[in-house]
């Protein structure tokens, strides 16, 4: 089992900037790949940004130049800084890892997702 505890959401003025942070703990060996995917209301879930362990980082193209990815591999958790928050970025953000298990097995595991709204 791995459980993830996420916070940092909120409601904050378009212009404004948020810090998400995303902590896994239960049955890791390894996190591959951590980070975030979003969905607003009626769009499909889509990549924020993600690092591999290799600290190899992926971002969204719409959030690229405003947000930053960091991971704490040691601790097993991974911090997004959003600046220049839009109100486009209002969404349910999601912390996503791609984990081997101290049991041998990989499996891509969900937080439950906190709320990030941009509005005046």
């Amino acid at each position: 089992q791995v459980h993830f505890v996420e916070s940092g959401g909120g409601l904050v003025q378009p212009g404004g900037s948020l810090r998400l942070s995303c902590a896994a703990s239960g049955n890791i060996f390894e996190i591959y790949v951590m980070g975030w995917y979003r969905q607003a209301p009626g769009k499909q879930r889509e990549l924020v940004a993600v690092m591999a362990d290799g600290g190899t980082t992926n971002y969204g193209d719409s959030v690229k130049g405003r947000f930053t990815i960091s991971r704490n591999i040691a601790e097993n958790t991974a911090t997004l800084e959003m600046n220049n928050l839009k109100p486009e970025d209002t969404a349910v953000y999601y912390c996503n890892a791609l984990i081997k298990a101290i049991t041998g097995s990989t499996d891509d595991y969900w937080g439950q997702g906190t709320q990030v709204t941009v509005s005046s």
